[in-house]
């Protein structure tokens, strides 16, 4: 109840202040802060916004590090947190099974969201591939220790989980706020979809809040949430894939809204030999994809977004550009081994000009 409290005169606190400020009528020009924050996700978020005055901007910034605490402990599954029944609760076995747990209404959305990832991905986007993909992740957190012994996941163990992850065994109970695992060797793993998902929301809270001129950036999951003052747009980069290049970004979009999430090779990977291994696992090879560098994603929603980056790395480029064409707002575009650049068909309307 003290936090609901809490919660409720922030929240007030806050639509109090951009109100008054919206009341000034453009009294002064806006100025531009920055906050970093570094806590969840495991990646770095950086909120920028155009404001009349600090104390306005932090009002925003610390709403967006509360929401992303509270996102990045549901949605955590290596870690249990004391009073919350999370993801990675969901996932332990009680006596060899799985129970039926009651959760809080975030991650009811945020499976929901999952399952209709994976019907528009076609499979691709996977949120129950998580025994697959715990495989990979320990071979890879065992190579950063132990470099020199680096090594592959077993082959047997890679077909035994592959066949552990169909989504329709992941029972959501609605009206009851329950998730169910129903076959006992499953996990679920949320990368593909929860940064992107809790950014969109955060930004639909904002939005409702009147806050316009910010950018949410949380570990290249990219919200825009209106243009910047005098109604320009926001320039955003495409990471470079090559990280020797002297140029960090390989092309520049402007936006005045909606969200770009890039998926690539190059942001978590361990050396075998003298091949890279990265954290994009097809789930027809059960190998990391061989098809891209780089991928990133035009949407309006950031969760579809992520999810579609990620299918789309894992598709050749005349499946994904022909799911990409399909769907409506949607752009991408495609970066390949050979640094060549492929683009859907509506993308060159957005790159930048400068």
């Amino acid at each position: 109840m003290k936090n609901l409290l809490k919660r409720t005169l922030f929240l007030l606190s806050l639509v109090s202040i951009i109100l008054s400020f919206a009341a000034c009528g453009g009294e002064k020009s806006k100025e531009k802060f920055t906050k970093t924050y570094f806590e969840y996700f495991d990646t770095v978020t950086t909120v920028v916004g155009y404001f009349d005055s600090e104390e306005e901007f932090l009002k925003v910034a610390d709403l967006v590090l509360e929401r992303l605490e509270e996102y990045h402990k549901l949605y955590d599954i290596y870690h249990s947190y004391e009073g919350i029944t999370n993801l990675c609760d969901v996932n332990k076995l009680y006596d060899g099974v799985h129970k039926a747990l009651t959760v809080d209404r975030k991650i009811i959305d945020l499976l929901l969201f999952a399952k209709e990832m994976h019907s528009l991905t076609l499979g691709e986007t996977n949120v129950a591939m998580g025994a697959l993909l715990s495989l990979w992740h320990d071979k890879r957190k065992e190579a950063e220790k132990n470099p020199e012994n680096a090594s592959l996941p077993d082959e047997e163990a890679l077909v035994r989980a592959a066949f552990n992850s169909d989504i329709r065994e992941v029972k959501i109970d609605e009206k009851n706020s329950t998730v169910y695992l129903q076959n006992p060797d499953m996990k679920l793993d949320v990368g593909a979809v929860a940064k992107g998902y809790a950014t969109e929301m955060i930004a639909k809270e904002l939005e409702a809040l009147g806050v316009s001129g910010v950018s949410l950036n949380v570990g290249g999951n990219i919200r825009i949430i209106g243009p910047k003052p005098s109604d320009e747009p926001w320039v955003v980069g495409v990471t470079n894939p090559d990280i020797a290049s002297p140029e960090p970004y390989a092309e520049y979009v402007e936006l005045s809204g909606g969200a770009f999430v890039t998926s690539g090779s190059y942001q978590r990977f361990y050396k075998v030999g003298d091949k890279d291994y990265h954290h994009i696992i097809d789930k027809d090879t059960y190998y990391p994809s061989e098809y891209f560098t780089s991928v990133s994603v035009l949407a309006a929603d950031s969760g579809m977004a992520d999810a579609l980056s990620t299918a789309l790395f894992s598709m050749s480029y005349e499946d994904g550009v022909a799911l990409v064409e399909s769907l409506s707002g949607i752009e991408a575009v495609w970066i390949t081994k050979s640094r060549d650049k492929l683009y859907s068909s509506g993308f060159s309307a957005f790159i930048s000009s400068d």
